[in-house]
């Protein structure tokens, strides 16, 4: 199965694509929904490694951050609201529209996050089937074991699936450690600061063999300047792992069917299906 971040996919297709594709009168752009389409079949095309997949498509739902929100006013209060960063939201109407053209299932939650979502469909597909997470949020490394990788288009055409080997390898962490390590160590994208001093190397140190968050004050390791600023900050910390974790038991209406999805055209065709050209 392939769950695709709807919005994750949107933002690198409006902002990341080589060339501005425009109408044929030049008086409307299409950048954000000829490049979703073109990437998403091209990752179909050239980086799956089994046979044509089911594929979900996940979008934030409006009111998806509240409760995140409402435990912390500063997350994502760092994302611009500018005309230029909202740009790609003038595509999402169209990208809907040429999904459900071609039979490709999408799904938005009013109050819950992609990421939630995303979570909650790959605990209910994974037991029967291998999920591939198409996405550039770090978050979803906490999902990662031997049924679960991840996409990332960002990155070189062999390096793009990453998987709960990599994660160990690269950070020192599991994946079950993810959040743990992300709220001592911050994330810049959804404006969590993390503990001061504290970076990947430190925290590592501090979750080896295995150590989960509610352990570490009565481990012994919060020693010196680095365990002072964490024990100070602990209550912040505990807030931001559990702000970090994806919820994996959303009530959905919608579950995986085990059927792979139909085949998309050229983004040419989805774009003059649509009357757009």
């Amino acid at each position: 199965m392939l769950l695709v971040d709807g919005f994750n996919l949107l933002w690198a297709s409006t902002f990341g694509f080589p060339v501005p594709i425009h109408s044929r009168d030049k008086t409307r752009e299409l950048t954000g929904l000829f490049a979703f389409f073109a990437l998403l079949r091209a990752t179909i095309r050239d980086d799956l490694d089994v046979a044509p997949p089911e594929v979900l498509v996940v979008f934030d739902g409006k009111h998806g951050s509240a409760e995140r929100v409402a435990a912390d006013q500063e997350y994502k209060a760092n994302r611009a609201a500018t005309p230029e960063a909202l740009k790609p939201l003038q595509f999402l109407a169209p990208v809907k529209d040429g999904l459900d053209a071609y039979g490709i299932r999408w799904t938005e939650v009013e109050n819950a996050e992609a990421d939630d979502v995303i979570a909650t469909l790959t605990a209910r597909a994974a037991a029967s089937q291998p999920v591939l997470i198409m996405s550039r949020d770090m978050d979803f490394y906490q999902l990662l074991d031997d049924r679960v990788r991840i996409l990332n288009r960002s990155r070189k055409s062999f390096q793009r699936i990453i998987t709960a080997d990599e994660v160990i390898a690269r950070f020192g962490v599991t994946p079950t450690q993810w959040p743990a390590f992300r709220a001592l160590t911050g994330d810049k994208s959804d404006n969590i600061p993390g503990v001061r001093g504290v970076g990947p190397k430190v925290a590592a140190t501090l979750l080896r063999d295995g150590m989960l968050l509610h352990g570490l004050p009565g481990s012994g390791r919060l020693t010196g300047a680095k365990g002072t600023a964490i024990t100070t900050a602990w209550a912040d910390v505990l807030r931001w792992e559990a702000m970090i974790t994806v919820r994996r038991d959303l009530d959905l209406s919608l579950a995986p069917r085990g059927e792979a999805s139909p085949q998309l055209p050229k983004p040419a065709d989805v774009v003059a299906k649509l009357g757009l050209w």
